[in-house]
């Protein structure tokens, strides 16, 4: 399967599982307000950095060294027991510190903890592993899938009045289910490992275990240091003003997952002008939907958060920013997974290091200045760095043309877009017609997006060949 129709489908599955969680999330905030959403994150952002501490960078290992296409059954297990007795030191911490962990969260939920921690770690290791078996477009469903699940199951008991607890037990049933469908269609199988395959992996995660940090550094640590700092309420805000962020971020997640295993497996065979291909094509169509985001964020912004409620639309400049924020970081991601791709995790660590330290003592000074806008701006501001030097790492490693001229073509549709949206908004908004948020906002979003791409085609013979070499069926150009 090509890369592109990989990431396509990938990126269409993650998208419809998105738009799920999106009606969520809206449903929470309508019926529960931001106090309980704010508390709901806090937990899931403590689940998370103990699930970093449950894997230290060996799902990742597991990943390279399987599409290597070497010893695969031996590898997976060597993960299997590895991850296995990080859980189990994992559950006593947690059992230890139950008092503690409540109290930082500011509710009694620290039994949801030890499960949700063990049920991400068998999801994150079998997906890990079908990435290097190459079935990106097979781990790619999992995860809306397990959306749909858990937003299916959290509405319901939501609705049913059982609030926090249920939204909770909704995130643990779809876990619980995907994780054991995932490890049910892995192709490799248990097989007794030797100390080889235990080096091997311990020699990439040793240095990969820091961009696993780094991506919980970048998703959670703003939210932790809110919830140490700001009222549940804020974090609330914030946390669907990130939600809206990263919603931006799937396609270049997508190209992303798909790339890795094929630079990987370029670099096993010694084939480096397959590597200069796949990083110009990545990096010339990474910011493909989070550029006209950006753009269609600032202009519509107030009016997307209204949808959750009046409350929410103080994240208006929070939006904005953390928008900014994920374009960059999707760069830098790319960039680094190029890099680790091509078996260069020290390098990757670095860089990685440097924008943790940045992001959380940013955090912590521009949250104590100026308050939770800071936040954002520290995300924004490390993410610059970080890509910076993974920009100029790359050149160093590989020989390729920095791609200039199609991000300049998204650049120039997503201006289009944005003169088209406001005039259309201001006019609506100066008409005597229906000015229902909602309805507004679909009608907006989807002329802005026709206008975008319609533009893009227009301009970019790339983007136009692209589509035709990925789509089912024979386009008109």
């Amino acid at each position: 399967m090509r890369v592109g129709q990989t990431s396509f489908i990938v990126f269409i599955s993650k998208l419809l599982g998105s738009v799920l969680g999106f009606l969520a999330t809206l449903t929470f905030a309508r019926i529960l307000g931001a106090d309980v959403i704010g508390y709901y994150s806090i937990a899931l952002a403590v689940i998370a950095w103990l699930k970093l501490g449950g894997d230290l960078g060996v799902s990742q290992a597991v990943s390279k060294r399987i599409s290597e296409a070497d010893d695969p059954d031996e590898y997976y297990t060597a993960g299997l027991i590895t991850i296995g007795a990080f859980v189990v030191a994992i559950s006593l911490v947690v059992l230890i510190l139950r008092d503690a962990i409540d109290s930082y969260i500011g509710v009694h939920v620290w039994h949801f903890v030890i499960p949700l921690a063990v049920t991400g770690l068998l999801i994150t290791l079998a997906t890990s592993t079908l990435n290097g078996e190459r079935k990106v477009h097979i781990s790619g469903l999992l995860t809306p899938v397990n959306l749909t699940i858990t937003s299916i199951t959290q509405i319901a008991l939501v609705l049913a009045g059982f609030k926090l607890t249920g939204m909770l037990f909704g995130y643990l049933v779809g876990e619980f289910l995907i994780g054991i469908t995932a490890i049910a269609i892995v192709s490799s199988s248990i097989r007794l490992p030797e100390k080889q395959h235990f080096k091997r992996l311990y020699d990439f995660a040793k240095y990969s275990w820091l961009g696993s940090l780094k991506l919980r550094s970048f998703n959670d640590i703003d939210v932790l240091v809110l919830g140490a700092l700001v009222s549940p309420s804020l974090v609330g805000v914030y946390t669907v003003a990130w939600s809206l962020s990263k919603f931006l971020t799937l396609f270049g997640g997508a190209v992303r997952s798909a790339m890795f295993p094929e630079v990987s497996h370029a670099d096993a065979s010694g084939d480096s002008d397959r590597i200069k291909n796949l990083t110009e094509d990545s990096l010339s169509f990474i910011g493909l939907i989070a550029i006209p985001g950006l753009f269609g964020g600032v202009i519509l912004g107030d009016r997307l958060l209204r949808i959750y409620g009046d409350e929410f639309t103080q994240g208006t400049t929070v939006l904005g920013i953390l928008i900014l924020a994920t374009l960059i970081y999707s760069y830098q991601q790319q960039m680094l997974g190029i890099i680790k791709g091509i078996d260069r995790p020290k390098i990757a660590f670095k860089i990685n290091a440097v924008f943790i330290v940045l992001n959380f003592t940013l955090n912590v000074l521009l949250v104590l200045w100026i308050g939770w806008v800071g936040a954002a701006l520290a995300t924004a501001v490390s993410a610059f760095f970080a890509a910076v030097l993974a920009y100029r790492a790359l050149k160093r490693l590989v020989e390729f043309d920095s791609p200039i001229r199609e991000p300049a073509y998204q650049v120039f549709a997503a201006c289009v877009m944005a003169v088209v949206v406001y005039a259309a908004r201001s006019t609506i908004e100066a008409s005597t017609l229906p000015k229902y948020n909602a309805v507004l906002v679909v009608v907006l979003v989807g002329f802005g997006a026709t206008v975008y791409f319609t533009v893009l085609i227009g301009v970019s013979g790339q983007f136009r060949d692209l589509l035709s070499s990925n789509a089912p069926i024979t386009l008109p150009f």
